[in-house]
This record gives structure tokens, sequence and C-alpha cells, in this order.
């Protein structure tokens, strides 16, 4: 689709100051921890690549936007990264039971259409013990951010390929089973205040 390339085409360039901003860091410090077999899903671009350590044995990334994956595989044949990208929604993940020490999930959940589903999956797919390392941006705490959350849902989830911002995900990742080992609350600076509330943490199976 047109419009899938045009998000395509401008998510990097988009992104760009709030990466210069912090996210950078804030995704290298999160993903420091990553190990064994590795499972993102939404990969997007692939702005994570340069993150991982040496700790992880194999790389999967999942992306269910053909105009994204081809920009992801692109960048993993840049950077001689070994990585398998595969074509793949994250409530719908062709992979048995308990196959990923770590999931990742940075900037996802709230852009799937059915975020317990999406849970639900990544728990089956974590062996037991397995981590959830996640950063998404959630509903404010603030109540005046959080009306204009509500208020602008619609057109921003048009304008940003499909993200809700007003999700309270950090209460959803709790709910699918999974538990909470380390939470922190940042702010995504350089982008956009209804995005700008932030989650970051690990989670176990």
């Amino acid at each position: 689709m047109t419009s899938d390339r045009i998000s395509a085409a401008i998510y990097d360039p988009f992104l760009w100051l709030g990466e210069r901003a912090g996210m950078a860091r804030t995704r290298a410090r999160l993903l420091a921890s990553a190990s064994g077999r590795v499972l993102e899903i939404g990969a997007g671009t692939g702005l994570n690549l340069r993150h991982y350590p040496d700790t992880v044995d194999e790389l999967v990334l999942s992306e269910p936007v053909e105009a994204m994956a081809r920009r992801l595989e692109r960048r993993t044949r840049r950077r001689r990264i070994d990585a398998h990208v595969v074509r793949a929604a994250a409530d719908t993940l062709p992979f048995t039971d308990a196959t990923f020490d770590t999931v990742v999930s940075t900037l996802v959940l709230c852009t799937v259409e059915h975020p317990g589903r999406a849970l639900a999956e990544l728990r089956r797919v974590l062996r037991p013990g397995g981590r959830l390392l996640f950063i998404e941006h959630v509903r404010a705490d603030a109540p005046r951010l959080a009306r204009w959350q509500d208020r602008l849902e619609r057109p921003w989830c048009s304008f940003a390929a499909g993200c809700r911002a007003n999700r309270p995900t950090v209460e959803a990742i709790a709910g699918a089973g999974l538990t909470l080992d380390r939470l922190e609350h940042g702010r995504w600076r350089g982008m956009p205040p209804i995005v700008a509330p932030l989650a970051i943490g690990t989670a176990t199976s």
C-alpha cells in the first residue's frame, strides 16, 4: 500500500530528534540485558539493531508491514547483522511454544489491534523464566494530558500508523500473566506531548 510505503519512508526522519534526545540511549540500556534466542516484535526499520549485545545467540525480527520489513532487511545487510526477518504480526506469531529466551517490544503495543492477544502470544513463545524487555509510550498519569491523549486518539492513530498513545500498557502486561520485575517511567523527549510518557522495564514469563 502507498500509505505503508510513505510511513516506512518517513519513520526514521520523524523519530530522529527523539532518538538524539535520549531514546537511543534508552534502547541501548534496555537491550544490554538481551540474551540467548531473541525475538523482537514490530521491529520496524531496525532502530534497535545496533544496540544488541554479544550475549544474543540468535536474533529473529518480526514485522508485519512489507514496506517496513524491506527496510529492515536492508539495514541488517548494511550492518552485517545475522538476523532473520519474519513477516508476522505480534498477535499471530509463527513460532512454537517456549521458543525464545527474550522478547523485545519497543513502541509496538500501542499499534497492535488486540494488545491482549499480542501479549498472550509473547508469553506463549517465551520459555519459562524468559523475559520481555519493553519501552512503550503509555497513558499519562497527569489527567490533563490523558484527556488530550483521548481527544487526539483518532487523528493521531491515522497519522502515526495505528499508534494509540492512551493505552494502559503496563496494566495489560501484568494482566497477561507476566511478572513485572523492573519498571521505570520516563519521557520521550523531542516528540509530541501525547506520546511523551514512557514505561520502560522487564517482565518474566
